[in-house]
């Protein structure tokens, strides 16, 4: 929940740069925090070495030093995940025909770097957790980010940087106060026309253009008409509303829907780090007699095909879909989630049989009332739904991020990265309510489960995946409705030199 404060405090009064900067601080203690504890005996419980039944569990000190490190991260994060990638955005001119392309391939750069990120973590520095200790494992990570913090504080001169313009949740509120106060106020039926404007007011936030009238939601119109009660040379917020303040909440409640439909994406995704550990634990994990693979490792394959996804996407499949579309980006962000939506769909169907094989193999066997032996078949049974995932991810999360920041309103550009962490988020509860649920209705006679705790050999895993499936498919077909009837935020570009306007690309020569 935190990028939402993070976004908030941005967009209303510190803005994206010295959001990141203080963020980044906050994270760094927590990191250095965190790496202390890992070192100084003292914070932290003696070394188990197994020999004993029992090991010696933290104090209250200790826990305290651990928490506090894990909040000062986790505000941090809060502060440095919405804004930085709007940030970067801001670097590029979107009324630049040019810069605006570029602006597409960094959302795509952005996730590829993020994800070797990820690819790093999980690989060299869980080995050096798991070889070298805990000290260095969470120093190394806090180094880096120091580094990173004091090269991006040196670089302040070159940014771009776009001043904050107020809270944008402040202004939603004073909209819907506004439209009720007014609710029994004679609507307005002409197309907009007669609804109130400012430009000056409007100012700070329509910098690169402003919103124009769209008939949805009408009942919200009202907050813009001018009764009697109004004084529009200094209007009161909270009564009396422009167009354009009006089109920002409209703007963010037609975007809902496709937030939401992004919720399950994450639900299935979620599985690798539950289920499919489990299945990874039982399988035959040896590349070499002395040498296998952790089940946390085979996360690889999703990053791999993630990062390998967007090279491809990006140098491959644009420049071809552009010559058949004719957009910039190659095909829109919708139809990209779109995409998404159904190969993530594929993987949790192949999911499925794929531990129907496993459990054949444990019968085959005998295995299958002896959850703790090695079965033997290979773990790389897994790795298509581990891969389907990360192409699933390449196209679905970046084509979100670039539908948040391209359809938020221009105030709430750090709003709308937050957003998709929320999502993130929300996915993950998802996939914890389902699994409960699932828990408790299928319960049979003797304590049956779908998902045993004891043996997954006899459970019903291949279930819930297809339940996945099924919902996803239901997902899918709310997604192309809310898709083919969204509503593209309209706006009109402020006067270029030779006195045109343009509107969505579209060249107008009146007002509108």
């Amino acid at each position: 929940m935190t990028p939402l404060l993070g976004a908030f405090i941005a967009d209303a009064f510190a803005g994206r740069f010295w959001t990141i900067t203080a963020a980044s601080i906050i994270y760094q203690i927590g990191m250095i925090s965190l790496t202390i504890s890992a070192v100084v005996p003292k914070l932290r419980p003696p070394t188990c070495d197994g020999k004993t039944r029992t090991c010696e569990e933290a104090d209250s000190g200790q826990l305290a030093v651990l928490y506090v490190s894990l909040l000062l991260t986790a505000l941090g994060s809060g502060g440095i995940r919405p804004c930085v990638v709007s940030f970067g955005a801001d670097q590029f001119d979107e009324n630049d025909p040019e810069q605006k392309t570029a602006t597409w391939k960094f959302f795509n750069w952005y996730y590829f770097c993020m994800g070797a990120s990820i690819l790093v973590a999980n690989t060299v520095i869980v080995y050096v957790q798991d070889n070298v200790g805990w000290g260095w494992g969470l120093g190394i990570p806090a180094i880096a980010m120091a580094l990173s913090v004091v090269a991006f504080v040196f670089g302040y001169p070159l940014y771009r940087v776009v001043d904050p313009a107020g809270s944008p949740f402040t202004r939603l509120v004073q909209v819907a106060a506004a439209a009720w106060r007014k609710r029994k106020v004679a609507g307005c039926d002409g197309g907009g026309a007669l609804l109130y404007e400012n430009e000056s007011i409007d100012a700070p936030i329509s910098v690169g253009g402003k919103l124009v009238h769209t008939d949805s939601m009408k009942f919200l119109d009202k907050a813009a008409i001018v009764t009697d009660k109004d004084n529009p040379k200094s209007p009161n917020p909270w009564q009396l509303s422009t167009v354009h303040r009006v089109e920002e909440l409209k703007t963010l409640i037609r975007m809902g829907p496709i937030w939401a439909a992004g919720i399950l994406l994450i639900t299935a995704a979620a599985q690798q780090n539950t289920f499919s550990l489990q299945q990874a634990k039982s399988m035959n994990r040896h590349l070499t007699g002395n040498f296998q693979i952790p089940p946390a490792s085979m996360s690889v394959f999703t990053q791999t095909s993630m990062l390998s996804t967007i090279l491809l996407y990006d140098r491959i499949f644009v420049p071809i879909a552009r010559k058949f579309t004719g957009l910039d980006r190659g095909i829109s962000f919708l139809t990209r989630i779109g995409i998404g939506f159904v190969i993530s769909l594929l993987a949790t169907l192949a999911a499925g049989f794929i531990e129907l094989r496993r459990k054949s193999s444990a019968g085959a066997h005998g295995l299958l009332d002896r959850p703790h032996e090695t079965i033997p078949i290979s773990v790389f049974w897994l790795a298509p739904q581990y891969c389907l995932h990360g192409v699933a991810e390449a196209f679905m999360s970046i084509g979100h991020l670039e539908f948040f920041y391209d359809q938020a309103p221009e105030s709430m550009r750090s709003t709308a990265p937050a957003l998709f962490w929320l999502s993130i988020s929300a996915g993950s509860y998802t996939s914890t309510l389902l699994i409960t649920l699932v828990h408790k209705y299928s319960a049979g006679p003797g304590g049956s489960n779908w998902l045993p705790d004891d043996n997954l050999n006899r459970g019903k895993l291949e279930y819930l995946y297809w339940l996945i499936t099924l919902l996803q498919f239901l997902n899918l077909i709310y997604y192309v409705i809310c898709a083919k009837f969204y509503t593209f935020k309209p706006v009109q570009i402020r006067e270029s030199d030779d006195g045109r306007q343009k509107e969505d690309g579209v060249e107008l020569t009146g007002h509108v």
